[in-house]
Order: C-alpha cells, then structure tokens, then sequence
C-alpha cells in the first residue's frame, strides 16, 4: 500500500497508470471508515486494475464548525482497515492548504435545484463544497469509476449532475447501504454516539420501512405525524425531516404520479449528532 500527501505525486501515478491504459476506481472518503466504505472499496478493486482511496475531511462541505472539529479521525486505523482489504490500494491523505492552496474558495454550480431540498435546505452551501472538492479529485485522478454510497443518495444525485456538467468521462457507481444488526446505516458519526442511542437509532430505519408500507395507505401527514411522535418521545433525538420524494428530481412526491419512482429520505438529531439515511419507497 502507497500513500501520498501531494498533488504532485499523485499526478506521476495516474500518468503512469493511463499509459498502461489501465481502468482507474475512486473511493473518495473522510476517513474514520467504516464496513460501509470498505464495500466500497471491495467493489473497486473487484472493478477496476488501479484503486484509489482519498482521506480528507473537507472543510468548505461543512456550515458548522463544531459538526467539522467533531468529525471524528483515526488515521492509523483507517489505513490498517484498507490494508486487509488490498494490499494494492493507493492511499491519498492530503492537507487542507494541499487542496484549497491559499484560501477555502467553493465553486458556484447548477445543480437543477437538487442542492435546494432537503439536506440543502439544512446545510448552507454544503453541496456546493461537495461538488468542489469532487471536482477537484475528479480533475486529478481521472478515474474510469467513482464509488459512492446509497445513503448519501442526494449527494450521488449532486455528483451525477456534476458529472454532466464537467464532462467527466467518468462512470458513477452507487453501492448498496451499509446497516448494523438493528437496521442502522453505518456512518463514521455513528461513533459519536452513546452505546444506548445507537441501539434506539434502530428507529430511523423502522421509520423508513413504516414510510413504505404505508406509503399507499394513509396520508403523508398522518404518516409524518405518527413517525415525529414516535421520534421525538426518545430522550435526546429530534426528527429534523422527514420527507418521500420523486427518486430523480428529489421534489416532494405526488401519488398521482403513478409511473415515477419515489424514496423516503430522513435525518435525526441524536443529541445533537446529524444521522440520514434513506430508502427506495417504490
């Protein structure tokens, strides 16, 4: 396993690489990983000759600084983990000044509206700093695939856009949630959590599977209703939103739009820690 910290060095890799004409994946992270990245990670390196790994919590993604200084990292762990899987894997670890240079600048994109619900409307700019550091790995590393997770599926529709935006020749894999014994979507901030409340965090996956089965049953406001109570009676967690909407534009569901395809998106506030997750409704 190679790991880099600059730019530079990355460069004489990927050239290296693509003179070989070898296909090159990309598992872009914020480290302290998990079995949901390294899913990932497995998919890349069953899919592609050339795996790459990046380590980087990227700060202009983050419209909290507490939410950025708690963000939890562990480094040696996280490379031990890539190492088990394969010991072929290129680890880049960069800097923020590496990245950003002089200052913290974001890029200004149209993303069709997508960046406007639901996390969007919580996290000021937030996608915009995704779709600038993606672009910014997406320009350096070239790569053939890029591996993303279904539970940050409103981001996976933000960097579809971009792709189409930028031209990337670059295809976008969505890989299958993650969830621990209890229905829990796995997530770095889930080890920021009390034992006791990741197991009642069990809630947020049973809310998500309540949604769909009844979905074509009762009202969505009787739905939302009974699903805030259930929530917001659990000491320390507050539903923050709860929302099923048309699968491509993300715009709030019409039943009557029988030919589309929709899905249940939720966040939760457990003691102050942000948890999403989200599922296919039909």
């Amino acid at each position: 396993m190679q790991l880099y910290t600059l730019k530079s060095q990355v460069e004489k890799s990927i050239d290296k690489a693509k003179d070989l004409k070898k296909t090159i994946g990309l598992v872009p992270t914020m480290g302290s990983l998990h079995q949901g990245h390294l899913s990932l990670l497995k998919k890349a390196v069953q899919s592609c000759e050339v795996v790459w790994v990046t380590i980087f919590v990227n700060p202009t993604q983050f419209n909290n600084k507490q939410d950025l200084n708690n963000y939890p990292k562990n480094i040696k762990k996280d490379l031990k983990m890539i190492y088990e899987i394969s010991k072929n894997i290129f680890v880049f670890n960069p800097e923020i000044s590496e990245m950003y240079e002089n200052k913290l600048k974001i890029e200004n994109f149209d993303f069709q509206d997508l960046d406007k619900e639901l996390e969007g409307k919580y996290r000021n700019n937030h996608f915009s700093g995704v779709g600038t550091i993606v672009s910014k790995l997406f320009n350096l590393f070239k790569p053939t695939k890029a591996f993303f997770g279904e539970k940050d599926f409103q981001q996976t529709r933000i960097i579809d856009r971009l792709i189409k935006i930028k031209n990337f020749q670059t295809e976008l894999v969505i890989c299958p949630t993650v969830r621990e014994q209890n229905g829990l979507a796995l997530s770095s901030r889930n080890a920021l959590l009390s034992t006791e409340n990741k197991e009642k965090a069990a809630v947020i996956y049973k809310t998500l599977i309540y949604c769909k089965e009844n979905f074509e049953k009762k009202s969505f406001k009787n739905i939302y209703n009974d699903c805030k109570k259930e929530i917001n009676s659990l000491n320390d967690f507050e539903l923050e939103y709860l929302e099923i909407t048309d699968n491509k534009t993300l715009k709030k569901a019409k039943k009557n739009d029988v030919n589309k395809s929709f899905r249940v998106f939720i966040c939760v506030l457990v003691n102050g820690v942000r948890l999403i997750d989200n599922i296919l409704v039909k």
